[in-house]
Parts: structure tokens; C-alpha cells; sequence
């Protein structure tokens, strides 16, 4: 808050409302500038001087407006339109000089979404009950040009220094960008950013849901868990760029294997995950990794180099290997790194003979067998 010292003769600062403004905002603890005109104030600063540093004011408060993402509008108590910002004039369709002075329900004008019937604009209720009002569930706006935009937030009330409501302002935005929002994060929240596969919290609920189903209906459940044989020296060799789109290439070959009903995963790193949601029989699932086997196994081409990469596969079944999903999972990983003890590019199934305790994960680097120029041979990484 500003020192009242510190404020130019002539004029009034009233706390602007924090609803109408994004957190963090540098004017969200800031003043509007209104015109004091009690005749004493007045005798004391020359009126030029006033007009000089009400204009500066103002055009500071232009400034501030049209940088929030959101739109603005503001109103005066006969609720005609004072002012609106670059993003009100957008999303209303309306220019600001068309706009000032012209009733708020002309230029923002509010239907209901589903009856389509005139809404009370929430400038007027701000204005007569002197609080803070929402927008209505599914409120409209219809822009000038007759289309129509689902928005949302809120108006309040503004008040001069003694207190007493001068006009109201009005924050709102498109309700899509909302809803795009919400949705683009539940997506991240879910997916590997680099792959677009489900990620290990997807799987997880998938892979609960799965198992909850067989046990109804008495089917199986498999779980592949692959890792990329010596990707490492990839990174190393030719650098993370390369290794990025191999292993989104190597994504997409995994899902042209997969029915509908299966899941993709990308654990982490080289390693993948596959669901198989309903399999009849355990052969079904080491079918599936030799389809996945033989897909890995023609050449990947990426930035000019070629490149061969093979498999280590470790495959569990529920009910057989385990019933639930942690245990399914440690035994898929635990075979797939007897695969790798065992010679790698090949798949192995959990047997109880295994060693089901967590290993001592440790990467098997033979290093590059052979590593000539794209324009020589083939990098083999197998």
C-alpha cells in the first residue's frame, strides 16, 4: 500500500479487487487512480497539473490492463461500460471506443448455455449487493458478431475512498482454455513426455483394473517387461538426440504390435512395459514376444544413421506367477534380467526357480560391437 504522503495532490487511491487480477500480478496489491473533487483538494493543485497526472495515471493503468491474460471490463453504476482491455475487445468482439458509454448488456452480453434465455450480467449484481459475484454454470457470451463463447470467473464491486461503490469490474476468460488446460495437465500427469506412452501411473491403473477382471471372469493377464539391449553406448556414441528418437521410434513399433486392448509403457529409460489385458493361454503371451522380437529386429533409420537394437524380455502371468500388481511386475522384471544374464535378444518367463528377490540392477555394456560412419555399415548396438 502506498504512503498517503507519497500520493500527488489530486488524487485518490482505492485498492483495486483482488479477485480482478491473476496472483502474483504486479498491481494485485496495487491502487486505481479515481479523481478526488472536494473543492479543498481542487484549490490546492492547479488544475492542468491534475489533468497531467490523472492522464499519466491512466495511461499506466492501460498498460497494466492489456499485459493480464485475461479480459477486463469495467462499468459504472448506470452500467454503461468505462473501459476495456485488448483481451475484453477480442473475446467481446467489441473495440473500446465502440464499447465506452454504451450499456454493459449490449456489449457484454451473457445468455444461459443450455436455455439459452438473457443471464442478470454479474456487473449489476457486483454493483447491488456490493460483493464479489460468479458467472453463472454455463454462461455465454455472445460477441458481436452473433457467435458465441463459453467463458468464466467473476465480477466485484469498485469503491472510491470513502467506500461508497463507484462501478464494478469485470475479469473473465474463455472457458475452453480452461478446460484445455485441465486437460493437457490430467494427460502429462499420465503419459511419458518424450513417447507419449502411459507412464508408470497409468500402467498401475491399468494393470489393477486388468488383474480385478480376469478374476471375474477367469482369463489371464500378462505383463512383458523389455529392456533395450545396450542403449547406452547410443547416448554415449552419437549423442542424446539420437537416443531421444530411437526410443520414440522403437514407441511406435511396440504399439503396431499391440491390440486395442493392450498397453504400451514406458517404465523409464530403454525399458518398456507391455499390458496384455486378456490372454487365453501362457503361449499366447510368448507369441506376442516374439512378434515384438522380430519387429525390433529390422533395422531403425534415424538422423542418417542406421541403427540395430535388440530386445531382453521377461514375461509374467497372473494367476499363475503372481496376483497382484507389484508382485506381477518384480516377477516380469526379474525374468527379463535372467534374459540378459542369459545371452539377451530373447525372452524368458518367470519360473519360481528364479531368484524372486530384488537384484542388484546393473547394466551389461559389451560396448560397441561395431561403430562405422553412417555412410560404411551399420551401428549395431546388439
Amino acid at each position: 500500500m502506498r504512503d498517503d504522503n507519497s500520493v500527488p495532490q489530486g488524487i485518490v487511491w482505492t485498492p483495486l479487487p483482488a479477485a480482478s487480477l491473476p496472483a502474483g500480478h504486479p498491481v494485485r496489491q496495487g491502487l486505481h487512480p479515481t479523481v478526488d473533487v472536494t473543492s479543498e483538494r481542487k484549490a490546492t493543485v492547479p488544475r492542468r497539473d491534475v489533468a497531467a497526472i490523472l492522464e499519466a495515471e491512466r495511461a499506466w493503468a492501460r498498460v497494466v490492463l492489456d499485459a493480464i491474460d485475461d479480459g477486463v471490463l469495467t462499468i459504472d453504476l448506470l452500467g454503461r461500460v468505462t473501459h476495456m482491455n485488448r483481451v475484453a475487445e477480442t473475446l467481446t468482439g467489441w473495440s473500446q471506443p465502440e464499447a465506452i458509454g454504451k450499456p454493459l448488456s449490449r456489449v457484454f452480453h451473457l445468455v444461459d448455455g443450455k436455455t439459452q434465455q438473457t443471464t442478470i450480467p454479474p456487473g449489476r449484481r457486483a454493483i447491488e449487493e456490493n460483493r464479489t459475484a460468479g458467472f453463472a454454470l454455463d454462461c455465454v457470451l455472445v460477441r458481436q458478431d452473433g457467435s458465441k463463447l463459453e467463458i468464466e470467473d467473476s465480477a466485484a464491486p469498485i469503491h472510491d475512498r470513502e467506500g461508497r461503490v463507484t462501478g464494478a469490474v469485470i475479469v473473465f476468460h474463455d472457458a475452453t482454455r480452461s478446460q484445455v488446460m485441465l486437460e493437457r495437465m490430467a494427460y502429462l500427469a499420465q503419459h511419458d513426455a518424450l513417447t507419449g506412452l502411459p507412464n508408470r501411473a497409468l500402467l498401475t491403473e491399468r494393470l489393477s483394473r486388468a488383474i480385478s477382471l480376469a478374476r471375474r471372469h477367469r482369463h489371464l493377464v500378462a505383463l512383458l517387461y523389455l529392456d533395450l539391449d545396450a542403449f547406452k553406448p547410443i547416448n554415449d556414441a552419437l549423442g542424446h538426440d539420437v537416443g531421444d528418437r530411437l526410443l520414440q521410434a522403437v514407441a511406435g513399433r511396440l504399439q503396431e504390435c499391440m491390440r486395442d486392448i493392450d498397453t504400451v509403457c514406458r517404465q523409464g529409460g530403454d525399458e518398456f512395459v507391455i499390458l496384455l489385458a486378456e490372454i487365453r493361454q501362457p503361449e499366447d503371451a510368448t507369441t506376442v514376444a516374439e512378434k515384438l522380437l522380430a519387429a525390433l529386429s529390422r533395422p531403425f533409420h534415424v538422423q542418417g544413421h542406421e541403427l540395430l537394437v535388440t530386445l531382453s524380455i521377461g514375461i509374467s502371468l497372473y494367476p499363475d506367477d503372481a496376483d497382484d500388481a507389484d508382485a506381477l511386475m518384480q516377477n516380469a522384471d526379474t525374468a527379463m534380467y535372467h534374459t540378459k544374464r542369459n545371452g539377451r535378444n530373447g525372452h524368458r518367463s518367470f519360473t519360481a526357480e528364479m531368484d524372486g528377490r530384488p537384484l542388484q540392477r546393473r547394466r551389461i555394456d559389451s560396448g560397441l560391437q561395431r561403430l562405422l560412419p553412417p555412410s560404411q555399415g551399420v551401428f549395431n548396438f546388439s
